[in-house]
C-alpha cells in the first residue's frame, strides 16, 4: 500500500459542480456558503442570487428563511409543483441593496422550463435589511 499515500482523488464536474445563480463561481464558495453553512449575504444581490440557487435546488427551507415575515408564506409546496428545470438567471438591474445600505431592488430574469416548455420570469424584487440580514420583501413581476 506505498503507493496509495501519494495518489489523490480525481476531480470530476459532480464535486464542485458551478454555482447555479451564473456567477462563475463553484456551489461551494458561492451560493452554498449561504444556503448550506449559514454564512449571511453581504448584499441584496448574493441574497436574490442565493435564493434562485435555493429555488433549482428546492431549498424551501432556505428560501422561507430569508423571505421577511411581513409577507413570507406558510409554505412554497415546491415538491407538488412538479418538475422544473431552471436554465439561467441574468441580473438586468441593482439599486442600493449594498453591505451598509437599509433596503434594495433587483431586477433579474429567470429562465426555467415546465413540462418541456420554455418560461421567463422578469421579476423586480425589494428586499430590507433587518438586524444585519437581507430580506426578500416581495416582487413585482414585469412584462419579458
Amino acid at each position: 500500500m506505498a503507493g496509495e499515500a501519494g495518489v489523490k482523488k480525481a476531480r470530476t464536474t459532480t464535486d464542485n459542480p458551478a454555482c447555479p445563480c451564473g456567477s462563475g463561481q463553484e456551489y461551494t464558495a458561492c451560493c452554498g456558503v449561504f444556503i448550506d453553512n449559514g454564512m449571511l449575504p453581504d448584499t441584496a444581490e448574493q441574497l436574490m442570487r442565493s435564493r434562485y440557487s435555493a429555488y433549482v435546488l428546492a431549498r424551501e427551507d432556505y428560501l422561507l428563511r430569508t423571505w421577511h415575515g411581513s409577507t413570507r408564506p406558510a409554505q412554497l409546496g415546491l415538491q407538488d409543483a412538479g418538475p422544473v428545470k431552471w436554465l439561467g438567471l441574468k441580473i438586468l438591474h441593482r439599486e442600493a441593496g449594498g453591505s451598509h445600505d437599509h433596503d434594495g431592488i433587483v431586477e433579474f430574469v429567470a429562465r426555467y422550463q415546465v413540462n418541456g416548455r420554455a418560461e421567463r420570469l422578469r421579476e423586480v424584487s425589494r428586499f430590507v435589511r433587518e438586524a444585519g440580514q437581507w430580506l426578500y420583501v416581495d416582487g413585482q413581476i414585469a412584462p419579458t
